[in-house]
């Protein structure tokens, strides 16, 4: 076997060379890609952290929002019983003073009419008792001898008293 000629084994340490160089510079770009990639994973992973840690504290809001709604929720339906219980209270109240409404309305129906009687009274009794009525002196302008109260019978007549108003009012 014959060695190869020094220009070949000068190509081939240059390719050697050329191939070794390529490979380190290979090698520091993966180094580099792989010190990039564990960069991006490291900030994934930090930025993961922070969104998981920002879930939590929203979920962590939700709750409390949660409850403070349900508290009120509660307390909400508190105030609504009583005021039905209030309302029930006073319809019953309502139903109570129903009839009295009723008759304060038909007394004040009446008011007028029962002021008239009442005045004409007063004047009925400001007059005073009749004069003792004989039928041989009629009332001077009168129509005649008073009409008494009688079942056309004559005896009853002695029987009858003079009429006195008065009022109890």
């Amino acid at each position: 076997m014959s060695a190869p000629p020094a220009l070949q084994i000068r190509e081939a340490n240059a390719h050697l060379a050329a191939v070794h160089r390529r490979a380190a510079e290979l090698e520091a770009r993966l180094d580099a890609a792989e010190r990039t990639v564990h960069a991006q994973a490291e900030r994934l992973a930090r930025h993961d952290q922070l969104l998981r840690a920002a879930l939590d504290e929203l979920g962590r809001a939700k709750d409390r929002e949660i409850a403070t709604l349900r508290e009120q929720l509660l307390t909400s339906e508190a105030t609504v019983h009583s005021l039905q219980a209030t309302v029930h209270q006073r319809d019953e109240l309502v139903k109570q003073l129903q009839p009295r409404a009723e008759l304060l309305q038909d007394i004040c129906r009446c008011r007028l009419p029962l002021a008239r009687l009442l005045a004409s009274l007063a004047e009925a009794e400001r007059l005073g008792p009749l004069p003792s009525n004989d039928s041989s002196h009629p009332l001077p302008g009168g129509p005649g001898p008073p009409l008494a109260n009688s079942t056309g019978e004559e005896g009853d007549r002695d029987q009858l008293q003079p009429a006195v108003f008065g009022t109890t009012v």
